[in-house]
C-alpha cells in the first residue's frame, strides 16, 4: 500500500481492524435472520450481537497456531461472548467464504462510495477548466507534429467525457460487486435455504447472487479492478498530456509549482512535472493489478484458495491507488498553470503551414482537382518546412493560388477561428448530453 498516503479512508476500510468488524457484522446479521425462521434461538443472536466481540491481536495469536484465519476469528468472538449455549449458534450453517466473501462485498462498497465521490469532483473540475479555457487555441498535434488548431477547453472537455464514461463502466462494476454469498461449501444451500441467503443479504444491502460455488465468481472482481485500471489509464493519459506540455520547447501548461520547491539538487532552473510522473507511474500498477484479477477468476473445481492471497493485495492496493490517484490529479487539473500566449506563439510558429489542409479544400472548391491542388500545396508547404519560410507568405506569391483565391478568401484560409467555428456545439453536444 501507499505509505505516504493523503487520505486515511481507504486505509481504514482495509485495515485488519475494520475487515473483520466487517466478518462480525456478517456473522451478526445471519444469526438475527435465521432467529427469524426460528433455526437459531432469539436470545442467542441477541447476545450474539450484543457481546460478540474481537481484539486482532488475539486473532492473530490463535490463528499462528491453527492456521485458518475464520475460525481464529470466531473462537476470538466465542471467547468474548463467553457462554457457550450462545457462541453454539455464532456461524450457523456458514462456511468460511460465505462470511469472507460477504464481508469482503461491504469493504468494496464503501471503497466505491469514496472512489465514486473522487470521480465526480473531478469531473466538476474538469467541467470548470474546459470552460475556461474554451475558445483558448491551441496547436493540435498527431504523432507529435502540428496539424490543425484546437483549443485548450476541448482537450480539458475530451477528458471530463471520458471521465464520465469511467464513472458509468465504474458504477456499474461497484454495483456488481454488491452482492453476498451464503450458500455452502459448493453453493448448494446444503445446511440453509436461498431464502436464508436473500434474508441475510438483505440485512446487510446486498443482493444475493443467483448462482455460485463455495466463492463469488471472480469474473465480477477482475470487471471491477478493470474499470480500475480503465480509470487509472485515462489519468495516466491526462498526465502525460501535461507532461508533453510542460516540456521546456513547448511550455504550454506546466504543473503548480510552489514558491519553495525545488526540481533539481543539482539544476536551480528546473521545474519538474513530478506529480504528472506519479500520477503515471501509479496507474502501471493498478493494471498490472487488473492482469491479476483475470487470474483469479479460474480456480480449481467449486474452490481453490489461489484467489485470496492475491485478492489481500490487489484490492486494498487497486482501490487505495486510484483514490489517491484522483485526489492527485484533480489537484493537477484545479491548479494547472495555463499559458495562453505562449499557445498561440506555438500555433504560429510554422508560418501558416498548419493550414495547409484547408487551402487545399479551398482551391479544390475553386475548381482545381485535388490531386493537383494536394501536389501543389504540398511542394509549397515541403519548401517553406526545409528553408523555414513562412508558408503564408510563400502561398501569396503562386499565381497558380492568387488566381483561384482572391486575397480575402486566401486570408480566411489562414484563419484559425474558422476552424474553430464548432466548438460550441461540440461543447453543448458534451455538457447537455
Amino acid at each position: 500500500m501507499i505509505v505516504r498516503y493523503t487520505r486515511p479512508e481507504l486505509g481504514r476500510i482495509w485495515s485488519d481492524e475494520n475487515k473483520y468488524r466487517c466478518w462480525l457484522t456478517v456473522e451478526t446479521a445471519a444469526s438475527q435472520a435465521l432467529a427469524r425462521f426460528g433455526l437459531v434461538p432469539q436470545s442467542a443472536a441477541d447476545a450474539i450481537a450484543a457481546r460478540g466481540n474481537f481484539t486482532v491481536e488475539r486473532i492473530n495469536e490463535i490463528e499462528a497456531e491453527v492456521r485458518h484465519d475464520v475460525i481464529a476469528f470466531t473462537t476470538t468472538v466465542a471467547e468474548n461472548i463467553a457462554d457457550p449455549e450462545v457462541s453454539r449458534w455464532l456461524h450457523y450453517g456458514l462456511t468460511s467464504t460465505d462470511v469472507v466473501d460477504t464481508a469482503q462485498s461491504l469493504q468494496l462498497k464503501e471503497a466505491s462510495a469514496i472512489i465514486h465521490a473522487g470521480i465526480v469532483k473531478f469531473l466538476e473540475t474538469l467541467k470548470k477548466r474546459a470552460i475556461e479555457f474554451k475558445h483558448t487555441p491551441i496547436i493540435g498535434r498527431t504523432h507529435g507534429i502540428h496539424a490543425e488548431p484546437t483549443t485548450f477547453g476541448l482537450k480539458l472537455l475530451l477528458w471530463y467525457s471520458e471521465m464520465q464514461r469511467n464513472l458509468t463502466r465504474f458504477d456499474a462494476a461497484a454495483e456488481d460487486l454488491r452482492v453476498g454469498k451464503l450458500s455452502g461449501a459448493v453453493g448448494t444451500f446444503g445446511h440453509l435455504k436461498p431464502e436464508h441467503e436473500a434474508a441475510i443479504c438483505a440485512e446487510l444491502g446486498l443482493r444475493p447472487v443467483a448462482v455460485a460455488t463455495q466463492v463469488v465468481q471472480r469474473d465480477r472482481h477482475a470487471a471491477y479492478i478493470s474499470s480500475l485500471a480503465i480509470l487509472c489509464s485515462t489519468m495516466d493519459k491526462i498526465a502525460t498530456e501535461v507532461r508533453h506540455l510542460q516540456r521546456t520547447e513547448v511550455r504550454e501548461a506546466e504543473e503548480f509549482f510552489s514558491e519553495k520547491q525545488k526540481g533539481s539538487s543539482a539544476m536551480p532552473h528546473k521545474r519538474n512535472p513530478i506529480t504528472s510522473e506519479q500520477i503515471c507511474g501509479l496507474a502501471r500498477v493498478v493494471r498490472a493489478n487488473a492482469q491479476v484479477a483475470f487470474e483469479d477468476i479460474a480456480l480449481w473445481h467449486e474452490r481453490d484458495i489461489s484467489h485470496s492471497s492475491a485478492e489481500r493485495v490487489i484490492l486494498p492496493d487497486s482501490t487505495i491507488i486510484a483514490d489517491y490517484l484522483l485526489a492527485k490529479t484533480e489537484q493537477l487539473i484545479a491548479r494547472l498553470l495555463v499559458y495562453p500566449e505562449r499557445m498561440l506563439r506555438n500555433l504560429e510558429s510554422t508560418g501558416g503551414l498548419i493550414f495547409s489542409g484547408q487551402l487545399l479544400l479551398d482551391l479544390a472548391e475553386s475548381g482545381m482537382s485535388r490531386e493537383d491542388a494536394y501536389r501543389l500545396v504540398q511542394g509549397h508547404a515541403m519548401n517553406s518546412w526545409k528553408n523555414e519560410l513562412v508558408f503564408r507568405d510563400e502561398i501569396a506569391k503562386v499565381p497558380e493560388i492568387t488566381n483561384r483565391l482572391s486575397p480575402e478568401k486566401l486570408a480566411r484560409a489562414f484563419d484559425y477561428h474558422r476552424q474553430l467555428a464548432n466548438v460550441d456545439a461540440i461543447f453543448a453536444r458534451v455538457l447537455e448530453a
